[in-house]
């Protein structure tokens, strides 16, 4: 049997792979699960599940959830360092979907085992991609991409032909403000931001989609993967979000991957690989949809993806600095402390204050991430006023 571990097993990508797992019990044995700070959903899950251990980093929900697996042979704890502990156990495949920052330091502890982990936490290769890098080809490990359109990406390079490569394209949806006005997506508020036309997600990620920060940050991302420059990684709006991402030859070729907007058909790519695995997810009708649109994306009205493509030239703790900043802006909007188009403002200012400078340490890059957080917050009033 394979043993799994599920970092951030509470979010929406952990639940997603949390139903795979159940749905293959005789295949998989999981050694721990991690979430943030839902006691009764991670209690839920490690039951059914059977974990060995149970992890939330949230130490106030410790009483709640020993209370919850009390009479169980599962293991509780609770905190950061028991969070990078759980990440470390020796596991053959290992989700990383703690989302920001967090994510960080556990997933480098599962790198650090020298097998294969799922990534679908951005900020492991946008913040810390070179750390990130060095740290697996040092171990050993295996990166298996878990957005949909990285995934896309690696499926259409089943051959691995990566010297005959000329380009990759990653699609995105458009979000909500696909056709919105600039002084429409001004007023908009949170509550139509995350109500995304075809994703299921949590509320960053569903602000990010809105934004195209998102999609910014997948450039970056997918640099790191496929070591590619950031002028051989293109970006299509294509609202039905059939096609996830394609692969461009040099002989013209272009494959694509495609499939229904289910991310457990990623997740279960990378959890069954090499091999694949039978899911319940619904089959794509390409009839039904009689269209396929795809269109260039607006850089004036989602000014995201050129602030991603800047940091991702400008390189050290620039992507890190984005990153980090666009947080704070999106956590000010969702408390409607700043405007929809603010976000993008923010990012924007304290990428121009702090610059590119190195990070090439995992201290380095928490350094400026927290920098890049203080500096946002400071924005935030002037964003507002």
């Amino acid at each position: 049997m394979k043993t799994v571990t599920v970092l951030g097993s509470t979010g929406s990508i952990g639940c997603s792979t949390v139903d795979l797992l159940e749905q293959a019990r005789d295949q998989y044995r999981v050694r721990a699960l991690v979430g943030g700070k839902n006691a009764s959903r991670l209690a839920e899950q490690a039951k059914n599940l059977n974990a060995e251990v149970a992890v939330l980093a949230d130490e106030a929900a410790f009483d709640e959830l020993r209370a919850l697996l009390a009479g169980t042979s599962i293991r509780v704890a609770c905190g950061r360092q028991a969070v990078i502990d759980a990440a470390a156990l020796p596991a053959d495949w290992t989700m990383a979907a703690i989302t920001g920052a967090a994510g960080l330091e556990p997933t480098l502890a599962a790198v650090k085992n020298g097998n294969s982990v799922a990534l679908a936490n951005k900020e492991a290769l946008v913040c810390a991609g070179d750390v990130m890098l060095r740290a697996v080809k040092e171990a050993g490990a295996t990166l298996l991409p878990v957005d949909s359109e990285h995934n896309a990406v690696y499926q259409s390079l089943a051959d691995r032909q990566y010297d005959q490569v000329e380009k990759i394209i990653l699609t995105a949806s458009g979000g909500p403000f696909r056709n919105a006005t600039l002084a429409e997506m001004e007023a908009a508020t949170p509550a139509q931001a995350l109500k995304h036309p075809t994703w299921s997600m949590g509320a960053k990620i569903s602000i990010d989609s809105a934004t195209m920060f998102n999609k910014g940050l997948e450039v970056i991302e997918a640099a790191r993967i496929f070591n590619l420059t950031e002028d051989r990684i293109d970006v299509l709006v294509h609202p039905q979000s059939v096609v996830h991402g394609m692969v461009q030859y040099t002989d013209g070729s272009l494959i694509a991957q495609m499939g229904s907007a289910d991310m457990r058909i990623p997740i279960a790519h990378t959890l069954a690989w090499p091999q694949r695995m039978p899911t319940t997810s619904s089959r794509l009708d390409l009839a039904a949809y009689a269209t396929l649109e795809f269109s260039a994306p607006d850089e004036q009205r989602f000014p995201a993806l050129r602030l991603a493509r800047e940091a991702l030239r400008a390189g050290g703790a620039a992507p890190a600095i984005l990153s980090a900043a666009n947080e704070v802006a999106v956590e000010a909007f969702l408390n409607e402390q700043i405007g929809f188009l603010d976000i993008a403002r923010v990012v924007e200012k304290v990428m121009l204050q702090l610059g590119a400078p190195a990070a090439d340490t995992l201290e380095a890059v928490l350094h400026w991430d927290a920098e890049a957080r203080q500096k946002a917050s400071t924005f935030i009033p002037a964003a507002v006023a």
